[in-house]
């Protein structure tokens, strides 16, 4: 485990060169999650280190397999300056802990939510995980391990998230593209949906 980290964290700073800040938060039953701060220009981008730790397992399972099964850790993107969004530590290391709290497989085109603003005043309580590989590669490690992919996250508003639930990801993605959303901005109002 110590080792898997310890690559995911390498590879973090290979890309996106050095954390300016981290958290740790630690959930009753579960390994400890950190959020690292890496600022680049007028973003900021936030990654999970310590969800990749262990494989996420599918909940009907009835064993769960300590080495065979997806990993991965979370990346936000956001502009800084803009809102208080280093608030999102916390929600994030929620999220990060959902495969071992509640037996999630996250996966690109899933809802996660929080149930309250990501961050002060935000419009957004839940995100769409997208697609990995775009910035961060992912992380192959020594067979029979599973390599570990690195999944941004884009912020969804409640609007968003029940069209969302209706028309599937692809659809949402497709009306942010069409309308120039720009997903970065952490106070961005919710794209026309009829």
């Amino acid at each position: 485990m110590a080792e898997v980290l310890a690559l995911v964290e390498a590879r973090l700073r290979t890309t996106l060169g050095e954390p300016d800040a981290r958290a740790a938060v630690t959930f009753l039953g579960t390994d400890r999650i950190e959020v690292l701060r890496f600022t680049d220009g007028d973003m900021v981008r936030y990654a999970t280190l310590g969800m990749s730790a262990s494989p996420m397992t599918d909940p009907t399972a009835a064993l769960a397999d300590p080495v065979a099964g997806p990993r991965a850790e979370l990346v936000l993107t956001v502009r800084a300056g803009l809102a208080d969004t280093d608030k999102v530590l916390r929600p994030l290391a929620v999220l990060a802990a959902s495969p071992q709290v509640e037996g999630l497989v996250v996966a690109p085109g899933a809802s996660l939510d929080v149930g309250e603003p990501l961050w002060p005043a935000a419009p957004f309580t839940s995100t769409l995980v997208a697609e990995p590989g775009g910035l961060i590669e992912d992380l192959d490690l020594d067979a029979p391990l599973d390599p570990v992919r690195f999944l941004p996250l884009l912020p969804m508003t409640p609007n968003e998230a029940a069209w969302k639930r209706v028309h599937g990801a692809a659809a949402l993605q497709e009306k942010w593209l069409n309308s120039g959303t720009d997903l970065r901005d952490p106070l961005r109002k919710s794209v026309p949906l009829d």
